[in-house]
């Protein structure tokens, strides 16, 4: 097949997804220059399993890669958050590929870019005269991340590859392939293996690597391994890796790359080309800059100003709708390349790390980043990406409770875990008592918004169900008869106290959550009573002495607190026992809470809302989109607005990764939930359209492919600010209040 016919091949298949450009929109992460720093520069793919980070160099490629379960550690029942190869452990760096080639001269029309509707990243430049094409994919459907290298003329490729463990064993080539394969200290099996075809030229063994010749073109395929197995009962252990890698890999080269690309692109952006936004128009000079560029732009120059002090003064940024519409997209496909049916939920760092001692472990937090992980999945249209963590859980179960037994007594039912989780049901740090109570309302939200019943007998309700059990033996009964959380903390600061209004919270929601689905399913009547007697009893929410939402029972909350949590607005987002239509004077207490933790109440009470005036601890990746949502929740489409630039100014890195700092994902997958929320919301029983945008999306704009609670699929467009259409879809006519431009009318939805 000619260059150009290919070229027009890729186009169609590119037209086809139903994505392609986001509506002639570009997807488009771009720069001028290779990466020098992994965590901030270089690129990301996935397939769900295996992701890899690229730095596009000229004369040398680097391509760091990764396997979801290459983790130390052991069950660790004595809680000790101890990283190392034994105890709770961490998630690990699996190796590198490292390319050299013969030529060493300076490139020219240097391009390197990751387009987020496929997931093809590619590098191009001309180099003494030659055109160079690089492209690489993850490939869910053929289990193997895939490299391609080509040029505009034969014989023009030559170098050496090599293939490095990060754990330490030794590499080996042999034919056409380099391998490797170890054990770790904690008897974790691990195995990789590059397999390379080329055409024209030749390939040889040279020690641990492979050379290749004049070749026209090289196509690589890789496959990454452990013999972890998500089974408490076999000790989270399965079958040797190289059968499978070999299987994966066989099946794999038998494909043209053409196949392999094209099943790839039909899975990848058929997934994420779902849900589309359309918030407003770019300048067309803005376009045509460099994504790190663009970045600057909108966050804006930072100067000193020759001021006395020295101090940087920032001038106001400027606006870039696409940008904000990339993000979107960009958690979306970050969600969809490392969290897919089969695997492991996404970490604190998604999947992709090169480090053997990360931050946290790269563990699963369970205070809030993992949950914020998946705040996107369902109400995005990515509802298969949210299995991977409600499989998690299923799998933790047991190891939970043996945990919560050691720690709470040997005749507890139910289970909770502590704040850090590893893929081997192990616990560390200090105990996140409504850890399952949360994780309750992700196994909820699954049927919620997708109408399983198969899913909700078979899984969802044993899980909520046993869940309540722990709260029905342990809520502490106080001398006016309400019922306490006992001995709860606040994330991350404050006492440890009975009644911390987050842990009220939490379990309100949990046993919420039970009485639906109980009353779906039509079973267990007397327990369902018993559950709704102790809601009613759990002590309620509060309003403090300068009216905000109290965080513990003491009206203790300082107005001047920028902590970077905000924990008892639980029940605001992502719960829902407090709105601004059911719950309007806690509505206003949280608003009041909310702004003094931006640094915009207390001694800054009259300091205009802007991203800069929200300061301090609060400056924290995954703050700003909870905030977001939280300001969208209570119709504040301005601050919820302001909450998008703060993240996209101060804590997002070139290659748009957000920075906590350290770097960490769950700001990229909370900012997708954010933006919906300001378009969309279900929470109160019906469809509000429109809830809280900001003026600057206001003009003129458009969604399709969101997601209502109900099974519902969601279109609207809009002008001013006022919705001028809309659809709402459901597999059946149904029945739904639709909330839109202040009125709320009642309408039958259409078949799709």
């Amino acid at each position: 097949m000619s260059k150009k016919l290919f070229s027009f091949f890729i186009l169609g298949i590119l037209f086809a997804t139903g994505i392609y450009a986001q509506k002639n929109k570009s997807l488009k992460l771009w720069y001028k220059e290779p990466a020098q720093k992994w965590s901030s520069e270089a690129l990301p793919i996935g397939n769900g399993r295996m992701g890899a980070m690229f730095f596009g160099g000229v004369n040398q490629e680097k391509i760091q890669f990764n396997e979801q379960s290459l983790w130390s550690g052991d069950n660790n029942w004595d809680g000790e958050y101890e990283t190392g190869d034994h105890g709770f452990g961490s998630y690990r760096n699996f190796g590198e590929i490292t390319i050299d080639f013969a030529q060493q001269n300076q490139a020219s029309a240097y391009s390197r870019s990751l387009d987020i509707s496929n997931g093809i990243h590619q590098t191009t430049f001309t180099q003494n005269g030659i055109q160079y094409r690089r492209e690489a994919f993850a490939s869910y459907p053929d289990q193997v991340l895939v490299f391609r290298y080509t040029t505009d003329k034969k014989g023009a490729l030559s170098g050496k590859i090599s293939l490095t463990s990060a754990q330490g064993a030794i590499s080996k080539a042999k034919q056409n392939n380099i391998f490797f394969d170890g054990e770790m200290a904690n008897k974790l099996k691990y195995a990789a293996v590059l397999r390379i075809q080329h055409q024209g030229g030749k390939i040889k063994v040279e020690g641990n690597s492979l050379s290749f010749e004049n070749c026209n073109s090289l196509t690589l395929l890789l496959d990454a391994r452990t013999n972890y197995k998500a089974d408490f009962k076999s000790d989270w252990r399965g079958n040797d890796p190289l059968p499978l890698i070999e299987k994966e890999l066989l099946a794999a080269q038998s494909k043209s790359y053409k196949k392999l690309l094209k099943n790839h692109v039909q899975d990848l952006s058929g997934l994420l080309g779902r849900a589309v936004i359309n918030i407003g128009t770019t300048a067309s000079d803005l376009l045509l800059l460099p994504t790190d560029e663009r970045l600057k732009k909108y966050a804006g120059e930072s100067v000193v100003a020759g001021t006395k002090d020295g101090l940087k003064k920032q001038q106001e940024g400027g606006e870039d709708p696409d940008l904000e519409e990339t993000m979107f997209q960009y958690g979306r496909y970050l969600l969809a390349s490392s969290s897919r049916p089969g695997g492991l939920p996404a970490n604190l760092q998604g999947l992709w790390n090169d480090s053997n001692t990360p931050a946290w472990a790269s563990d699963y937090h369970n205070n809030i980043n993992l949950q914020m992980n998946y705040w996107a999945a369902e109400s995005t249209n990515l509802s298969e990406c949210q299995l991977p963590l409600i499989d998690f859980i299923v799998a933790a179960q047991e190891s939970c409770r043996i945990a919560t037994r050691k720690a709470f007594g040997e005749n507890t039912r139910g289970w909770t875990a502590r704040t850090s989780q590893s893929i081997f049901g192990g616990n560390g740090w200090d105990w996140n008592i409504p850890a399952s109570a949360w994780y309750a309302q992700h196994v909820y939200e699954h049927w919620v918004f997708t109408q399983d019943n198969d899913y909700l007998q078979k899984t969802a309700y044993p899980i909520i169900k046993e869940i309540c059990h722990y709260w029905e033996d342990h809520l502490k009964k106080m001398p006016d008869g309400s019922l306490m959380v006992p001995n709860g903390w606040s994330p991350e600061h404050g006492p440890r106290e009975d009644g911390v209004m987050m842990d009220q919270q939490l379990v309100w929601d949990l046993f919420q959550n039970y009485l639906e689905i109980a009353k779906v399913l039509n079973i267990d009547l007397d327990y369902q009573q018993k559950i709704a007697d102790m809601q009613l009893h759990l002590a309620p929410n509060k309003i403090g002495k300068w009216g905000q939402l109290q965080e513990w029972q003491e009206d203790r909350d300082d107005p001047n607190d920028e902590h970077r949590h905000t924990s008892h607005l639980f029940a605001v987002y992502p719960g829902r026992q407090i709105s601004i239509s059911k719950t309007p004077e806690l509505a206003q207490g949280a608003i009041l809470s909310l702004r003094s933790r931006s640094g915009n109440y207390g001694k800054n009470e009259h300091t205009p809302f802007t991203a800069q005036s929200t300061v301090g601890d609060s400056r924290r990746s995954w703050t700003w989109p909870w905030r977001g949502a939280l300001w969208a929740r209570l119709g504040e489409g301005e601050r919820a607005g302001i909450m998008i630039r703060g993240l996209l100014t101060y804590n997002t890195l070139p290659n748009l990764f957000c920075n906590h700092p350290p770097f960490q994902l769950d700001g990229n997958f909370g900012i997708p939930a954010a933006m919906t929320e300001m378009l969309l919301q279900s929470h109160t029983d019906e469809i509000h359209l429109l809830p809280a945008i900001p003026k600057t999306w206001a003009e003129k704009g458009s969604f399709s492919g969101l997601r209502a609670r109900g099974g519902y699929e969601v279109d609207c467009s809009w002008s001013d600010g006022k919705v001028i259409d809309y659809k709402i879809y459901s597999s059946q006519p149904s029945n739904v209040k639709l909330r839109v431009n202040g009125e709320l009318k009642e309408i039958i939805t259409k078949v799709k």
